[in-house]
């Protein structure tokens, strides 16, 4: 039955306030207007960007939708849609590539002015294309993929290779994407350095495979699990640190590991502390730190500024440093041509509506990604 222009029925995961589990629910999707496009997904992963939300330590509203790292194909277009059509395979993008702003006319820029990090809930037009129950339910960053169909703006799509698996190439929504890419585009990481990766999740693997593909000569994995070393070593770091055994500040530690020569350093948790520790443990001089973990809502960093003031460089890093739409079909075509390995990074595939146990693979540490599928 031909759906286009009409109002979908489907199975989605709501979530109706914060610290609650999610609801399954039936609700109905709006078709798209004009320059939007509706996505049946097929397969999403469970990032903890979307946890932040029900924690209530990233800003939303609510009843929301949540999911942002997902792969689907295109069912219907609005109105002046140019860039796909109905059957395309596409990544839905929680940073959208408008191509008119100032950051993505910067070659250098990728934070998108349409980009939603402040959790507006809605599309362009003030309003969202999700009911429930006659409630209206909230978009999350632009993407809302914990249902059968969203639906998105057109600057927040990439069409894709019809040849990429699903279940694979969703984890390039977010999370590889976002962790290789620190390491070779924001971070800028050469051949024969050393590099620290503070937090060893599914992004901090992103970047020590983003390090390695850099040619980097050490890279040195700190988390407080040591159960993520092994898998932190199979994906290329070359050593292994938990802070716990340590009396010692952990710059001093890696400081004494490495001769004093930490080019590079990574924080991919999210914790203001070790924010601060990773950019006392880069080279004092030339070393620049990364900050690739969501930051808590709301929380002011201090330091001390002689951490910079001695030529330390301190960046941000939102996706990487991708443009999305022009990079992730890229990333897509490497990963098709056996440039990286998702696999690595994938531990558990559900059925979508088993959403809740894979939320608490992540709680309890047992699972890298999680990914659902439909």
């Amino acid at each position: 039955m031909n759906t286009a222009g009409k109002v979908i029925k489907c199975k989605a995961a709501v979530l109706w306030e914060t610290n609650k589990p999610f609801s399954i629910e039936e609700i109905e999707v709006a078709p798209p207007k004009a320059k939007e496009v509706r996505i049946k997904i097929l397969a999403t992963g469970i990032c903890r960007t979307d946890d932040h939300v029900i924690k209530g330590t990233m800003v939303s509203r609510f009843p929301v939708i949540l999911g942002h790292e997902a792969a689907g194909v295109v069912e219907s277009i609005g109105e002046r849609v140019t860039t796909v059509k109905p059957g395309d395979k596409v990544i839905p993008l929680f940073l959208p590539q408008c191509r008119e702003c100032n950051a993505c006319c910067n070659p250098e820029g990728n934070f998108c002015i349409k980009s939603d990090i402040a959790g507006h809930g809605l599309l362009s037009d003030g309003t969202t294309r999700f009911t429930c129950k006659g409630k209206p339910v909230y978009h999350f960053m632009n993407t809302s993929t914990f249902t059968e169909f969203t639906v998105v703006e057109e600057s927040s799509v990439a069409k894709v290779d019809d040849a990429a698996p699903p279940e694979k190439v969703c984890l390039i929504g977010c999370g590889f994407s976002t962790g290789y890419g620190a390491a070779v585009k924001t971070g800028k990481v050469t051949p024969g350095s050393t590099c620290a990766v503070f937090g060893l999740g599914g992004v901090g693997l992103s970047v020590i495979m983003g390090c390695k593909s850099a040619g980097a000569s050490r890279i040195i994995g700190i988390d407080l699990n040591k159960a993520k070393f092994e898998k932190a070593l199979a994906v290329g770091a070359t050593e292994c640190i938990s802070p716990e055994d340590y009396i010692k500040p952990i710059s001093e530690v890696l400081s004494e590991m490495t001769g004093n020569n930490v080019g590079y350093t990574f924080e991919v948790i999210g914790r203001l502390e070790t924010m601060v520790d990773a950019l006392a443990s880069c080279h004092m001089n030339y070393g620049t730190s990364v900050v690739v973990g969501a930051p808590p809502s709301a929380k002011v960093l201090s330091y001390d500024p002689m951490l910079l003031f001695t030529g330390r460089t301190w960046k941000g890093c939102i996706f990487g440093g991708w443009k999305s739409r022009d990079d992730v079909p890229k990333l897509v075509t490497d990963f098709l041509a056996k440039k990286f390995d998702l696999d690595q990074l994938i531990t558990h595939v559900l059925p979508f509506n088993k959403i809740s146990e894979g939320f608490e693979l992540l709680y309890s540490g047992q699972s890298i990604r999680t990914v659902l599928t439909f």
